[in-house]
């Protein structure tokens, strides 16, 4: 199948933003998706799906990569085929599980968020060494039959 002519003036299919580890940056990064989101005209349900699990990544990346002057990086990739592609790279080397939260715990639920949302999610050293990439994707169709 031929690949799609785009026009020079056509948005770009991936955007990468850069944020400081600090708490309003997952805030900033919900943000930002939206707007992405509206531009690229992605259905109202995936977007939000992809809020929410942008917003757990960017929140673990916030809370445990303590490395001082580094930034959280998050990725948003649409690709031909109808698939959003979300990775939040930060300065910690460990590599995420889900875990089990009791009703007690005040934290520990957003891999679990992620990992029943998602169509497809992932950990991954970070090719260049320091730090870990975590990404997640959702399938564009599946979320526009879900709203209708």
């Amino acid at each position: 199948m031929p690949t799609p002519h785009r026009s020079p003036t056509a948005l770009p299919q991936d955007i990468e933003f850069r944020f400081p580890r600090h708490a309003r940056s997952v805030g900033r990064a919900r943000l930002l998706l939206r707007e992405q989101a509206t531009s690229w005209k992605l259905p109202d349900g995936v977007t939000e799906t992809a809020v929410l699990l942008l917003s757990e990544l960017m929140t673990n990346a916030y809370r445990h990569a303590k490395a001082p002057g580094r930034e959280i990086r998050a990725r948003c990739v649409l690709s031909d085929d109808g698939r959003l592609h979300i990775s939040v790279t930060d300065a910690n080397d460990v590599l995420p599980m889900p875990r089990e939260a009791s009703p007690e715990d005040e934290s520990g639920r957003g891999l679990a968020l992620v990992e029943a949302l998602a169509d497809d999610w992932g950990a991954e050293p970070r090719p260049g060494g320091i730090g870990k990439t975590v990404w997640f994707e959702l399938e564009l169709d599946a979320g526009a039959s879900a709203e209708k």
